[in-house]
């Protein structure tokens, strides 16, 4: 049986059609068994295709006549969304054209429009944006959620964490994942109530799926490798990532400043190069590109804007793998088997316990 296609948005991104394109010919090199929808201007999607004949073959274009700007507010977007390569890139999935949409456009409007399009899943209050950190274990971090919501509670947090440990399952080939709570300290009486009670509901739920909750880890702890993964909010999720992109370039730019100080550095940086360039390698965004919208009825992947091809080769690579391993149907599946009351009943006990705390 054949494989559903994937839709690009091809108008995505700061490069726009060159490195969108390039990026799905050279994913395809590994996934060969897929199809594209490529949505764009037409003409300069059929120049980009000249060059990669192995995707030219296995694509059609969707011709765009608009495209979504970097800075365009989301509701502005929507109003366009059935104009824009974005806006049909979704839609294509909407109707059943593909079976996923990647883009590099912008984020809050690629958000709008695959929540308007796409709904939630049963059993999801809201979707997360999920990504991948590199860390010092022999995979990848989940983290989610990274922006998509900026204020959540406590049903949200569990449901991140359902989908989390169904993602890390697959991108990752984890049995059993290790999730955890991000919070100020480890200890159970730190952070909000909020976090508490998703760290109670989870205690509760963990034995009946495949995942081990760990309770709570800080934010300096993220990289070590001892968590699969971390589930927060959209507000503290993303200044996390942030953070952690900006510590890796100042450690970049710090070495390449400390190497062309002197001529005896210039000689060591000769010596130490495998080592740099291996931490260049690990450091580097474009080997851990490809967020997922997780909790929507359909696979959405955000790329980085700035990434290269290779970066959109691993965006496109993460896409095609999470629908050959059915992503959608595994969170559904987990759901399933907790069903909603489950989740409900474990909050209506921590709530009944705070006011008896109270009352007390």
């Amino acid at each position: 049986m054949s494989l559903p296609r994937i839709a690009v948005d091809a108008m995505g991104g700061d490069e726009g059609v060159r490195v969108m394109v390039e990026g799905a010919a050279i994913a395809r090199r590994s996934h060969d068994r897929f199809k594209f929808l490529l949505v764009g201007d037409e003409e300069r999607i059929k120049q980009a295709l000249d060059h990669h004949p192995n995707l030219r073959g296995a694509s059609e274009i969707l011709h765009a006549p608009d495209t979504v700007s970097g800075d365009e507010k989301p509701t502005q977007a929507l109003r366009r969304a059935k104009t824009t390569s974005m806006g049909l890139t979704i839609n294509a999935v909407k109707q059943g054209d593909a079976g996923a949409a990647v883009s590099a456009g912008n984020t809050g409007a690629l958000m709008a429009m695959a929540k308007l399009a796409l709904r939630t899943m049963p059993g999801i209050d809201r979707p997360a944006l999920s990504g991948l950190l590199p860390t010092l274990g022999d995979t990848d971090l989940v983290m989610l959620d990274l922006g998509a919501n900026t204020d959540c509670d406590a049903r949200n947090l569990v449901q991140f964490a359902i989908m989390g440990a169904a993602y890390a399952r697959i991108v990752n080939n984890l049995p059993s994942p290790r999730v955890r709570l991000l919070n100020i300290g480890s200890e159970e009486s730190k952070g909000t109530d909020t976090l508490r009670d998703a760290a109670t509901q989870l205690k509760a739920l963990a034995d009946d799926l495949a995942m081990s909750f760990d309770g709570f880890t800080e934010a300096d702890k993220l990289s070590r490798g001892d968590v699969d993964v971390v589930v927060t909010d959209g507000f503290s999720g993303n200044i996390a990532l942030k953070s952690m992109e900006g510590a890796a370039r100042f450690v970049a730019d710090l070495l390449r400043r400390s190497f062309s100080s002197s001529l005896r550095s210039k000689f060591g940086f000769l010596i130490s190069r495998p080592a740099t360039e291996l931490l260049k390698h690990h450091l580097d965004p474009n080997n851990h590109n490809g967020a997922v919208f997780l909790g929507l009825n359909g696979i959405v992947v955000k790329s980085h804007g700035s990434a290269s091809a290779t970066g959109v080769a691993n965006a496109v690579a993460v896409t095609a793998r999470l629908l050959e391993e059915n992503l959608t149907e595994r969170i559904q599946a987990d759901l399933a088997r907790l069903g909603a009351e489950a989740i409900r009943t474990t909050g209506r006990a921590r709530a009944a316990t705070i006011n008896g705390e109270n009352a007390a």
